[in-house]
């Protein structure tokens, strides 16, 4: 596995990027069965079972009681030792999930890193417990993930009931809370569902929104593989390289009020670049053997044959 730092052309930290190799299947694996039916297993356990409801309004889910986090739990004195550090963090997190048998990394490359594709605005009059308690997708054991309503890839599932604010888990993480030295709440963006679910960090998401502060966040996501880097850069040239080619054309026909294009094409290769570090792709899924009949079995096994007949 290699490690390295993304940075922004102004050196500010963006995230870490995570090459794999020589890692099949992951433990916490993306299934599908058929164009509409899906599975998240971890290590053989039915984590979630998903339908889409066509025409792509959204996905109907039944969640277990399952999951279990990879990262081990945090000592009460992490938060301190690496309070505001979010470099650190993403190191520590990559730590567990790339040794763990039940993470979600596979063959690729990936990126940790803290500008998660999730809404920062709110209105003033709403505060940031109210804020984040409507981002979370509703419902156990079962729920809908709103495509139509809620468009954007911003919702957030957890993928274990969150725990309530008188847990003693959250009570410990309330403090860390208002002393502002919580630990980010891991994310995991999986196309298929388009959200966000929980990795790691329930309790401490409970524990923000109970003290109404904004969570500190980390979201996982595939990346361009580093293959696939020197053809996606000589494509952001060609690109800059038509446009002046563009604006010279232009510029010949018009006149030397015409722009020479740089200004404009210049930030466009900018975001280009930093693309090819921070691009998301879509999430990977494995055909689950059996297909819609095992699916089927597992569907009546854990939510019983209402459910399954209802998402039919």
């Amino acid at each position: 596995m290699r490690r390295s730092d993304v940075t922004r052309a102004d050196g500010t930290w963006v995230g870490l990027s995570v090459d794999v190799r020589n890692h099949r299947r992951p433990g916490l694996t993306v299934f599908t069965a058929g164009e509409s039916r899906m599975l998240i297993s971890q290590a053989s356990r039915p984590v979630l079972l998903g339908v889409v409801d066509e025409p792509l309004q959204g996905v109907d889910f039944w969640r277990t009681d399952a999951y279990r986090s990879c990262v081990p739990p945090l000592r009460a004195d992490a938060g301190r030792a690496r309070a505001g550090d979010t470099e650190r963090w993403a190191h520590h997190f990559v730590r567990y999930l790339a040794d763990a048998p039940d993470s979600p990394l596979h063959e690729g490359r990936w990126l940790l890193t803290r500008d998660c594709a999730l809404p920062r605005w709110r209105h003033a009059d709403v505060s940031h417990g109210e804020y984040w308690t409507s981002m979370l997708v509703e419902g156990h054991p079962g729920g809908y993930i709103d495509w139509f309503v809620h468009s954007g890839s911003w919702e957030v599932l957890p993928l274990r009931p969150m725990p309530h604010a008188d847990d003693s888990r959250v009570k410990a993480y309330r403090k860390q809370a208002r002393e502002g030295i919580l630990p980010p709440v891991l994310l995991w963006w999986i196309s298929g569902l388009d959200c966000h679910v929980i990795l790691d960090g329930h309790a401490r998401l409970a524990a923000a929104i109970a003290e109404s502060v904004e969570p500190p966040l980390l979201e996982l996501h595939r990346t361009v593989p580093r293959d696939d880097l020197a053809a996606r850069t000589d494509e952001a040239v060609t690109f800059y390289k038509g446009e002046l080619a563009r604006f010279a054309r232009l510029r010949a026909a018009h006149g030397p009020t015409v722009p020479d294009g740089a200004a404009l094409a210049g930030p466009q290769l900018v975001r280009l670049f930093d693309d090819l570090n921070t691009a998301r792709l879509p999430t990977w899924a494995w055909p689950l053997p059996g297909g819609a009949s095992r699916w089927r079995r597992i569907a009546h096994e854990v939510a019983g044959a209402q459910w399954e007949a209802a998402c039919r």
